[in-house]
Formats: structure tokens, C-alpha cells, sequence
């Protein structure tokens, strides 16, 4: 599935719920089902830096494409992070570098998240990109 395919079953997934609160719990929800990065991982270098709450994220490449895990310590930021990852998780570098991420503010993600939060979600985008940059040239 492209990225946006996946971006477009979020916002449609986000739409059945009518209030914020609906919301934060099926994000709650999103993050208790994400497959966790492996303790061994949770090293300061897979750490993120620019988040609130810690938030682990480590990347390789499985037949060319970008095999994504993740965990953190708070509940909210682990339904993003998971997000994050469902739309990202075994895609090329490249797709990942051209990607548009336009879920974030169709479901209204970014103006319901304290600052320090979003903050959070960028420095996650960015990582995630960084990742996909040394991993492509690493191919070529």
C-alpha cells in the first residue's frame, strides 16, 4: 500500500469519531497495538531528541525498504509515534523522502497537540526522513 493510501485510511479511520476525546482514545488504542522496539534498542541513540516524553525509534532496511519500530513512555505519544510508523513501515527511502504527509492536519492531529507535542511529532517526521536519507545512500 502507498504511503498515500495509508494517509487516507487514518483521516478516514479519524472521521467515525465526532469529539477530541473519541480521538485520543482510538490514538490511545493505536499505540497499545504497535509491535514495540526491542528493549536492547532503547538506546540514546535511537532516542529522539525534541520530545517531551521519551520516544525510541530505530530503522534498517529489509529488502530495500524501511522497517520501522518504535516505543515511548507516554501513551499519546506512543498512538502517534504509531501512526507515524504505519504510514512509513516498509517503504522505500525514496517515497519516504517525497512523501506529503497531509494526515496529521486533515485529522486535525497538529492544532490538538500542546506545543511541546507537536514539537515532538516534527522531531519524529524528521528522524524518520533522516533515516530514510542515510539508508538510501547507504544502497546507492
Amino acid at each position: 500500500m502507498s504511503i498515500d493510501q495509508i494517509q487516507d485510511e487514518l483521516v478516514n479511520e479519524f472521521m467515525f469519531f465526532d469529539d477530541w476525546m473519541e480521538k485520543y482514545e482510538h490514538l490511545i488504542s493505536l499505540g497499545k497495538v504497535m509491535p514495540v522496539i526491542d528493549q536492547e534498542q532503547k538506546t540514546d541513540q535511537n532516542l529522539i531528541k525534541g520530545c517531551q516524553s521519551k520516544v525510541w525509534l530505530s530503522a534498517a532496511v529489509v529488502d530495500g525498504k524501511l522497517s520501522l519500530k518504535a516505543d515511548s513512555d507516554a501513551i499519546l505519544t506512543k498512538g502517534i509515534v504509531s501512526m507515524l510508523i504505519r504510514v512509513f513501515d516498509g517503504q522505500t527511502p525514496q517515497d519516504i523522502l517525497d512523501a506529503n504527509l497531509t494526515f496529521v492536519d486533515k485529522i486535525g492531529l497538529k492544532e490538538h497537540l500542546s506545543p511541546t507535542r507537536a514539537n515532538g511529532l516534527m522531531s519524529m517526521i524528521k528522524q524518520i526522513k533522516f533515516y530514510a536519507v542515510a539508508l538510501q545512500s547507504k544502497q546507492n
